[in-house]
């Protein structure tokens, strides 16, 4: 599990955790989730590992440590992020040289760990789950995280349709609004979910029957503006 140090990721592993999986928590410093991974049990279940998803080589050498240490890997959730504020027409929000960072991780991130990960899962007949947002539905004016998760939306869609008949299911979760700590000031007040119901829904898709392939899961908080 990648961007396991809060927010969606710390809450899927601890579910996870109670469920029986064994995991492997990453960030991109193994101290940020070391303390939860002692948390979830001792090595022999949970394993805490530095991997920056910008850097393929990092991801696929955690990729084949975890299949031949623990023979399998199962269910692989490619959850890291970052978001900052952008404005096209403006000098509000962060500047374009920041940009950059979000762009990588939230694109080439998941797009690096599905192909790391993937000929373990194929050899397993794994589970991908990839976090999008509801932001990759809709026009989010001078929003480029909107646009980045407008991405996951379209790379989530293609691995599934070249993992047709490989066994690997796909899995795409695109949460509205949620309360991982970074929410701006100005949508402080609306309504939103807490990281524990996004996690509810992966665990949802990743306990089905092998089966039925849930493609997408759209979360959002109830009352929430759907342009939002």
């Amino acid at each position: 599990m990648t961007g396991a140090s809060r927010g969606i990721g710390a809450a899927t592993a601890r579910l996870a955790a109670e469920a029986g999986y064994r995991l492997v928590l990453t960030a991109r410093d193994a101290d940020a989730v070391a303390e939860l991974a002692a948390q979830l049990g001792g090595p022999d279940r949970v394993w805490a590992a530095s991997c920056d998803v910008r850097v393929y080589e990092q991801l696929a050498a955690l990729m084949g440590r975890v299949e031949e240490e623990w023979g399998s890997l199962d269910v692989v959730f490619a959850n890291a992020g970052a978001s900052v504020t952008t404005s096209f027409t403006t000098t509000g929000g962060a500047p374009p040289a920041e940009w950059s960072d979000m762009v990588l991780t939230n694109v080439c991130g998941p797009a690096f760990t599905a192909r790391a990960a993937m000929p373990a899962l194929m050899r397993h007949a794994g589970h991908l789950v990839l976090t999008g947002s509801a932001a990759g539905r809709g026009v989010r004016p001078g929003n480029l995280y909107s646009a980045t998760k407008w991405a996951v939306t379209g790379l989530a869609q293609a691995i599934r349709a070249e993992c047709v008949g490989t066994g690997v299911r796909v899995t795409l979760v695109q949460p509205g609004l949620t309360d991982t700590g970074g929410i701006p000031a100005s949508r402080a007040a609306d309504p939103k979910l807490d990281p524990r119901d996004v996690a509810r829904a992966v665990l949802y898709a990743v306990s089905q029957p092998p089966t039925v392939d849930v493609n997408e899961i759209l979360i959002r908080p109830a009352g929430q503006d759907a342009h939002r």
